[in-house]
């Protein structure tokens, strides 16, 4: 048996894993932080630590709907509020001082969902095939890490935790054999939303060369700032000393308060803007602004974003089921939605960071299962870069596809996405056959 490869970063010296043709080292601390506090560095350490136990979920509830389209479970990963951990996996052949592209993924799920290392965010097929290094966050989610109270409770705590991610990987990720001039920030839905935040701050082009925003909802940030107040006051009941399970319950009640707000209501839990280390709302554009010359920027989304939400809805449900008319409805409703959250946002905020002197390109994915219910929804670009057949096995979103059509359109996904992040540069405009189209704003 090879010996567990081992690896000597600032932080102190790390064992990891091989796990077919990669190599990987689990759970690593980051961050550290005490219930509702800005994290700090996780002190260095001079014993061996052992990287081979997956990064646990922050505590969180179920969400059945959601299970079914992606086919997964609930409890997964046990939960711990002490989630500030990231995994590192790469290629299992690199060679003594070479130096790869680093990608760093910030999961979604409406900032109250997910994990770092679900296994519908493996990330071997991409980090195999394509010769990059992907490190997988897990950070702080819903009362644990977004939102403010009147008391002084501190907002974006989520997104902090983030940064110090960043900074680790800016410190450590050599010894694994990446390069800390060449990474890629990328997240889909709210992780979408955290790197775009991320590059509000200061610091972001230091900390990364390159930002994917997959399918980020920010046609709903703005506006938000009456209904995080209102959260807020409803989120005082949490204290320190709640336990985990009970605050996620607790949660629930403070999300059914931001239900008379409207469309910004979809996402009750974000970043908020006037609170560290965002500037105040007046001033988001300049922030981006000042950072675009320092960040390429590749956005996009998929062309039927709102297809994932309809089904759940009963009356949507009852006008689908006239013929002819109710398919044409469907598609005006999926097309306002699609547009309002993610379409025209992502166009203008492309066509701002170009203005700004930033390099900038715009993907529209369409791939879908055939005959499937949920089309192109959001979430059908999960598949295509991460996971593999046994992990898709049980998703509604896949039904009707091989895994061999996944993975030939998934395979070319992973290249163009690894292609941008290698800093090669993509063509002024270029495709997928019956995937994705992209071209540079």
């Amino acid at each position: 048996m090879p010996a567990d490869p081992s690896f000597s970063p600032p932080c102190g010296p790390i064992t990891g894993w091989r796990d077919g043709d990669v190599v990987r080292a689990t759970g690593i601390p980051y961050a550290t932080a005490a219930r509702f506090q800005p994290p700090a560095p996780a002190p260095d350490w001079r014993e061996t630590f052992t990287a081979t136990t997956l990064s646990p979920a922050c505590p969180q509830a179920p969400v059945p709907f959601l299970d079914d389209i992606l086919g997964t479970r609930y409890g997964e990963l046990p939960g711990s509020e002490d989630c500030q951990r990231l995994s590192v996996t790469m290629p299992g052949d690199l060679r003594d001082g070479e130096r790869v592209p680093v990608m760093v993924w910030l999961h979604g799920g409406s900032y109250t969902s997910g994990s770092g290392d679900l296994a519908i965010f493996d990330p071997r097929a991409l980090v195999a095939e394509n010769r990059v290094i992907v490190v997988s966050v897990t950070y702080r989610l819903g009362l644990f890490g977004y939102l403010a109270t009147g008391t002084g409770r501190p907002a974006n705590l989520g997104l902090l935790d983030q940064l110090e991610a960043f900074r680790w990987v800016q410190r450590n990720i050599s010894a694994f054999g990446g390069d800390p001039g060449n990474v890629t920030a990328f997240g889909q839905s709210a992780g979408g939303d955290a790197v775009a935040h991320l590059m509000a701050t200061p610091e972001a082009p230091t900390l990364f060369r390159r930002a994917i925003i997959q399918s980020a909802p920010l046609g709903i940030t703005r506006g938000r700032d009456k209904m995080s107040r209102a959260m807020g006051v409803a989120a005082e009941a949490v204290t320190e000393d709640t336990p985990a399970m009970d605050v996620v319950e607790i949660e629930g009640h403070v999300s059914q308060v931001a239900r008379k707000f409207g469309l910004i209501a979809a996402m009750p839990f974000g970043t908020q803007y006037g609170h560290a280390p965002l500037p105040p709302e007046s001033g988001i554009e300049a922030a981006w602004n000042a950072t675009a010359a320092g960040i390429e920027v590749l956005i996009g989304h998929t062309s039927e974003e709102a297809r994932m939400f309809l089904p759940r809805n009963p009356a949507v449900s009852r006008v689908s089921g006239i013929p002819v008319l109710g398919t044409a409805v469907v598609k005006a409703i999926n097309w306002a939605g699609t547009e309002a959250v993610y379409g025209r946002a992502a166009r203008r905020f492309a066509r701002r960071h170009a203005r700004a002197g930033g390099t900038a390109y715009r993907y529209l994915l369409s791939w879908a299962a055939p005959g499937n219910r949920y089309g192109a929804a959001h979430t059908v670009d999960l598949p295509l870069l991460f996971g593999d057949e046994q992990t898709w096995a049980g998703a509604g979103l896949l039904e009707g596809a091989s895994w061999e059509d996944i993975n030939v359109t998934g395979k070319e996904l992973r290249a163009l996405w690894a292609r941008f992040a290698s800093g090669d540069g993509l063509d002024d405009d270029g495709m997928i056959p019956g995937g994705l189209r992209y071209r540079r704003v």
